[in-house]
């Protein structure tokens, strides 16, 4: 190989990295690093498809969340509760926007946006949940949650 070959793929393996890079921040802006650890509020930017997703810390585990402020609970995929080594308690029918299923009760020690957290949050097992997990009213429930501007701001309620 000559050397303006070498140079050649450098370059394009270096633009290739940049434009993932650019467009992985567009399309999920709510990385855990820039969330910062505020243990007050934390502020999350609106994604290009509508929704609210973040990288949270559950049982200080990194996973992705939809946040989903018209789901009663956390709902966590088969895929994710195996990472997380989740053990369920029982099983349970739930109603979702597919129809109805059966999920499985489990308990999170903690779950953590940026830096605001819930301990002891109720959460169910999903098996046939296509993301990582929904982010619902079992954690945003002890929040204040403003949605302003294409930003949601979560802040810690005092117990």
């Amino acid at each position: 190989m000559s050397k303006n070959t070498i140079i050649f793929s450098i370059v394009w393996v270096a633009l290739v990295l940049a434009v993932y890079y650019l467009a992985d921040n567009i399309q999920n802006p709510n990385k855990a690093w820039r969330l910062g650890d505020n243990p007050n509020s934390v502020i999350l930017k609106r994604g290009l498809d509508g929704h609210y997703r973040a990288e949270a810390l559950i049982n200080n585990e990194k996973v992705n969340v939809l946040v989903d402020t018209g789901a009663t609970g956390v709902a966590i995929s088969q895929k994710v509760a195996d990472k997380l080594k989740l053990r369920s308690i029982q099983a349970v029918r739930t109603m979702t926007a597919n129809g109805d299923t059966v999920s499985y009760m489990v308990r999170l020690d903690s779950v953590k946006v940026g830096g605001v957290e819930a301990n002891n949050v109720a959460a169910t097992i999903a098996p046939g949940l296509d993301g990582d997990v929904l982010l619902g009213m079992s954690y945003l429930g002890r929040m204040d949650v403003r949605l302003f501007n294409n930003e949601m701001t979560i802040k810690q309620i005092e117990q």
